[in-house]
């Protein structure tokens, strides 16, 4: 079995690398990628049956790697390994993973056993895991009242990447009623609305932005990702 490690600090590479040794005696060979772009060329070339993949890199994240790899190896198995637990990174992944692909999302601050107990699953069981730690994290940092659904999000991303409603309502096929409705419902679970008094006047949309980011409900690689979507869009549209 060979594993493919993208990872672009050698001190968590070689903690993973070490983990796999233990753990997985099925492994024959293990290679290193210190960033995303040379962990595509190396799945690209090399025959990789299962990854662990960093997700903030410089050059290509790990969230635009993954999707590079699973359309030419949709079989591939890719445990994500992060310092945190961002709901976009959760939504990024479910957005590009290929059907009945393995994968698993744990944090690097994850007991070496929890590790251990990620790679089998994912890499050799082909379970999909995410460490409850992550979930846990969640939970504390936002409630169901005030998660953004898919629909509210999209718009989100679309207001970050500077779309006005017209151009979000054809992207997104909805009725302009129907963005506005969105906007008015993620100003508010955002805190937006109820920020300031009737005294101040900010723009709303750079609020939730502000917003956004500061939760981490997205995140640079998300709009990363976005913006490569959105040219994809606007050259087939």
């Amino acid at each position: 079995m060979k594993v493919l490690i993208v990872e672009d600090d050698q001190f968590h590479s070689t903690f993973v690398q070490e983990a796999l040794v233990e753990a997985l005696p099925e492994v024959t060979e293990i290679v290193h990628a210190a960033n995303g772009a040379i962990g595509e060329d190396e799945a690209r070339r090399g025959e990789i049956d299962a990854i662990v993949m960093d997700l903030q890199m410089d050059q290509r994240n790990g969230i635009e790697a993954a999707r590079s790899i699973w359309a030419e190896r949709p079989q591939s198995r890719i445990l994500f390994w992060s310092n945190y637990a961002d709901d976009a990174y959760l939504r990024g992944i479910a957005h590009i993973v290929p059907e009945d692909s393995a994968y698993g999302y744990v944090l690097k601050t994850a007991s070496r056993a929890r590790l251990k107990l990620a790679l089998r699953a994912v890499l050799v069981e082909g379970q999909i895991m995410v460490d409850r730690e992550i979930h846990r994290l969640q939970r504390r940092g936002t409630s169901l009242r005030t998660r953004l659904d898919d629909s509210e999000f999209n718009v989100l991303i679309d207001l970050a990447l500077g779309l006005q409603d017209k151009l979000i309502a054809e992207r997104r096929g909805m009725s302009l009623r129907t963005v506005q409705n969105r906007l008015i419902s993620l100003y508010e679970k955002l805190g937006v609305i109820s920020e300031f008094d009737d005294e101040v006047t900010l723009n709303k949309r750079v609020r939730a932005l502000n917003r956004a980011l500061v939760t981490r409900t997205i995140n640079i690689e998300t709009l990363e990702t976005a913006h490569r979507d959105l040219e994809t869009w606007l050259a087939g549209r």
